[in-house]
């Protein structure tokens, strides 16, 4: 039976169609879709601390968001060194990602003399996550909790007090060491691999302070346990605020931790931009920014051109106070 005009006219229409190739979908398309199973997220530093809450609830909100679990991988080490190289030697592919920021991508540049990575050019960032301040606490049974008398105490006998941080090269001892050079005081640093083993060591009263990031310390200040002296945002802040700035009485004191979610070099740009729309909706979440001000800490959504020039411009800011404090670079990363 011959083909009637409107149906040989379809059959051509639909085989220039098929035989069009830039009319065809790309095959593969669907395999670029992110994520289609579990990514792994490396944090450098060790469970329980500020930082691995912080990225524990995020992670939490990504999952719940994507449908595939975020692994958090703590890689402790070298105030956050190791588990940033962990994550510049993973492939660009978006299934490792990680904890980068101030520590691992800024301070380690003034503290170490050879690191096994390049703080900007072998990552890829992707997004700010928190800022937070960091905050100076006192064993209870120490004579004074107040910020003048113990400034008074360490010039008077200098070397006797101990600071503890959660590692060499961490804004936390900076933190300790600028307090040093303004003040002309003479605290000892005590390193320690990671928060958590720091605020256990100053609750049995076997070190006299500690720097640590808000929230790692907030539940024990809460709880009477340890004493707080200052915070070192440029002001007071909402959840303590009866506990002085720093700046009160070093003007110009201020040193505040950042975080951002970074990946290994080279990752395709709109596998970027995927992990970042997915992580701004996370942090854009009531209940993650709850969750953040909880802990003392503000959620920060960047586009990842915003979160590469801010680590820039805090290179040039920071590096500087580092040297003048005499944090002199040291050891291998």
């Amino acid at each position: 039976m011959p083909l009637s005009i409107d149906r040989r006219r379809a059959l051509a229409l639909t085989g220039s169609f098929i035989a069009a190739p830039w009319l065809v979908p790309r095959a593969g398309r669907a395999a670029e879709a992110w994520p289609v199973r579990p990514v792994k997220y490396v944090n450098g530093f060790p469970a329980g601390g500020a930082t691995d809450t912080l990225s524990r609830v995020l992670c939490q909100k990504l999952s719940e968001l994507s449908g595939q679990s975020f692994v958090v991988e703590n890689k402790a080490g070298a105030g956050g060194v190791l588990g940033a190289d962990a994550i510049t030697k993973s492939p660009p592919d978006g299934y490792t990602v990680g904890l980068g920021g101030i520590a691992s991508n800024v301070l380690a540049i003034g503290s170490y003399a050879k690191l096994p990575y390049r703080p900007r050019e072998d990552f890829t960032f992707i997004s700010g996550m928190w800022q937070l301040p960091n905050i100076l606490t006192a064993k209870k049974d120490l004579f004074s909790a107040d910020l003048k008398e113990l400034l008074a105490a360490f010039k008077k006998e200098p070397g006797k007090y101990t600071y503890a941080s959660a590692g060499f090269g961490t804004t936390l001892h900076l933190s300790g060491e600028m307090m040093n050079s303004m003040a002309g005081v003479q605290v000892r640093h005590v390193p320690y691999r990671g928060a958590a083993p720091a605020l256990n060591d100053l609750l049995a009263g076997n070190i006299d302070l500690l720097f640590d990031n808000l929230p790692g310390s907030l539940p024990s200040v809460r709880a009477g346990t340890i004493r707080p002296v200052a915070v070192t945002a440029k002001k007071r802040i909402a959840e303590l605020p009866d506990v002085p700035a720093m700046a009160e009485l070093l003007p110009g004191y201020e040193m505040t931790s950042w975080a951002a979610l970074v990946g290994p070099a080279n990752m395709p740009p709109d596998l970027v931009a995927q992990i970042n729309e997915l992580t701004t909706r996370a942090l854009n979440d009531p209940w993650v920014k709850q969750r953040y001000a909880d802990l003392g800490a503000t959620t920060w959504p960047t586009t990842t051109q915003e979160v590469t020039a801010y680590r820039d411009s805090e290179e040039a800011r920071l590096l500087p106070i580092m040297k003048a404090a005499g944090i002199k670079p040291e050891g291998g990363g």
